[in-house]
C-alpha cells in the first residue's frame, strides 16, 4: 500500500496538535493530524476546559450564598452534581466541535487512529479500519501526558479518582482526600469544598503550591483553612487501605504515620508523558522520565521530527503548547520564529481565590544573585475589589533594581487569571518600572492594583 504524502505529519490534535497543523496549513503546506482519542486533547475535553465549567457553577454556588451581603435574597440553594457535570461536557463537546470546524476549513487532512514512527519521515496509523501510512519531511509529535500514578494509590474510580473520575463523579464526596496541591489537585479541592465536602489536602513538600511565590502560597494556605479545608504539608500518603465505603489513609508527618478515614481520594501527583510505544527511541530521540529531549526550537536532534507540548520540556500548560505549535510550523516553513521562553508563560490556578504568576519567584531571582525590588499591594486597598465583595488578595511584582526589568509578578484574588496577561505582554515588550509607572490604568479596575503593587517597589504607592 502506497504511503499518503504530505509536507507535514502531526500526531496528536490537543491545543499543541492541532494549532501547529492549522498554522502549518496556513503557511501552505499539505498537512495530516493524527489523533487517537478527542479532538482538542484532554485539555479540552477532559483538563482546562471542563474543570473551568465546574467552577464557575461553585463560583455561583458560593455567590448565591452571599447573597444577602449585597442585599439580594436566595431561598432553598443547592445544586444537581448531576446537571453541573452536564454543563461541563456541553461545554467541552461544544468546543471539541470547533476544532474539527477549524481543521476542515484549514484544509487538515484528520486521521483519528493510533500512530506510530516507522523510520524517516514514516508514520504509521492503525485506525478501525486497518493500518494507513503516512509520509512526510517533517513530523510534529503532540501526544501530551497522562496522569502519574503511585504505586499503591493507583485509581480505580470508585474510591480512588484520577482527574477524569473527578470530571464526571459518579457521587458527591463526604470525606475528600485530595493528594498533590498543583493547579490540578488544588482545584478539585476548591470545587468539592466549596460545594460541602470536608476536603484534606496532602503535600509532600514544605508547602502547597509549591511553583508559586512563597507569599502567595502562605496566602492561599490561610485562604483554603479560612474556608475549612485541612492542609498537611510535609505529609506523604504511604499507603490507601480499601474497604468500601471507605478508605484509610496511612499518612507520614514528622516522622509520625497517622490513619485518617475519607470515603473518596483523589490523585494528583503530577504527570507522565505519553511517548511509549512511538517508536521515538527508534528513531533516535532521547527520552528523559518519559519527556523527550528537545532545545528552545522543540527539535529532537532527529532530522524533520519536532515534539512540543507536554511531551517535553515544562511548563505543562496548554498556552505553551499552542505557541510552540505555531513556532515549529514557521520554523519548517522556513521562517525564523522567536524561541518560547519558559519564563514568560504565565500560570493559572482557577481555585478560589484565584492564582496566578509569570516570571520568576522573590527566592529565584535571589538565588540568581540579581539586586531586587519587591512591591505590593493588597485587593483592600481598591475600591472595584470593595464593591465586588472580594476584599481577599494580593499583587506582588519583582524588579531588577539596576535595570529596571520585570523579573516576575504574583497574585492571588478575584480574576486574576485576567489580570496576568497585563504583566505578560509588559515582559514580552521588555518594560522597565518606568514605562508601567508611566501607564494610565483605568478607574476602577482590578488592574490599578497592578499599577500600584509596580509603585509601591519603588516606594511610591498612592493608596496603601
Amino acid at each position: 500500500m502506497a504511503a499518503k504524502t504530505f509536507d507535514v505529519v502531526v500526531i496528536g490534535a490537543g491545543p499543541g496538535g492541532y494549532v501547529a497543523a492549522i498554522r502549518a496549513a496556513q503557511l501552505g503546506q499539505s498537512v495530516a493530524v493524527v489523533e487517537r482519542e478527542h479532538l482538542g486533547g484532554i485539555c479540552l475535553n477532559w483538563g482546562c476546559i471542563p474543570t473551568k465549567a465546574m467552577l464557575r457553577s461553585a463560583e455561583v454556588f458560593h455567590l448565591m450564598h452571599r447573597a444577602k451581603e449585597f442585599g439580594l435574597s436566595a431561598d432553598k440553594i443547592g445544586y444537581d452534581l448531576d446537571a453541573v457535570v452536564k454543563r461541563s461536557r456541553g461545554v467541552a463537546g461544544q468546543l471539541s466541535g470547533g476544532v474539527g470546524h477549524l481543521l476542515k476549513k484549514n484544509k487538515v487532512t484528520v486521521i483519528m487512529g493510533a500512530a506510530k514512527l516507522a523510520g524517516k519521515g514514516r508514520v504509521t496509523v492503525t485506525t478501525d479500519k486497518g493500518t494507513e501510512e503516512l509520509a512526510a519531511k517533517n513530523i510534529v509529535l503532540a501526544t501530551g501526558a497522562q496522569a502519574r500514578e503511585l504505586p499503591g494509590l493507583e485509581a480505580d474510580g470508585d474510591l480512588v479518582w484520577t482527574y477524569k473520575h473527578a470530571l464526571t463523579p459518579k457521587r458527591m464526596p463526604k470525606k475528600l482526600l485530595v493528594i498533590g496541591s498543583g493547579a490540578i489537585g488544588i482545584e478539585f479541592a476548591s470545587f468539592f469544598n466549596t460545594l460541602g465536602a470536608d476536603v484534606t489536602v496532602v503535600e509532600v513538600q514544605d508547602r502547597i503550591l509549591p511553583v508559586e511565590d512563597a507569599e502567595i502560597s502562605a496566602f492561599a494556605k490561610k485562604q483554603f483553612v479560612k474556608q475549612g479545608m485541612t492542609i498537611m504539608e510535609k505529609a506523604m500518603v504511604k499507603k490507601l487501605d480499601r474497604k468500601a465505603p471507605k478508605v484509610t489513609a496511612h499518612i507520614e508527618r514528622g516522622g509520625k504515620v497517622e490513619q485518617h478515614e475519607f470515603d473518596t481520594v483523589i490523585s494528583a501527583v503530577g504527570i507522565v508523558a505519553n511517548t511509549e510505544n512511538l517508536g521515538l527511541e527508534e528513531a533516535g530521540a532521547k527520552i528523559d522520565r518519559s519527556f523527550v529531549v528537545t532545545d528552545a526550537y522543540c527539535r529532537t536532534g532527529v532530522e524533520g521530527l519536532f515534539v512540543i507540548g507536554d511531551a517535553t520540556n515544562g511548563p505543562w500548560l496548554a498556552h505553551k503548547a499552542s505557541h510552540e505549535g505555531v513556532m515549529v510550523a514557521e520554523l519548517i516553513a522556513g521562517g525564523h520564529p522567536h524561541a518560547v521562553d519558559p519564563d514568560s508563560i504565565a500560570g493559572c490556578t482557577y481555585c478560589h481565590p484565584q492564582i496566578a504568576s509569570v516570571g520568576l519567584t522573590e527566592a529565584q531571582a535571589k538565588d540568581k544573585g540579581l539586586d531586587i525590588k519587591v512591591g505590593r499591594f493588597p485587593f483592600m486597598g481598591n475600591g472595584k475589589a470593595i464593591a465586588l465583595g472580594e476584599p481577599e488578595g494580593m499583587i506582588k511584582t519583582v524588579f531588577d533594581a539596576k535595570t529596571g526589568e520585570l523579573l516576575g509578578a504574583h497574585m492571588i484574588g478575584a480574576e486574576v487569571t485576567e489580570l496576568i496577561q497585563g504583566y505578560v505582554v509588559g515582559r514580552q515588550l521588555e518594560t522597565t518600572e518606568e514605562d508601567l509607572m508611566a501607564t494610565v490604568f483605568p478607574h476602577p479596575t482590578l488592574s490599578e492594583m497592578m499599577h500600584e503593587s509596580v509603585l509601591d517597589a519603588y516606594g511610591r504607592a498612592i493608596h496603601f
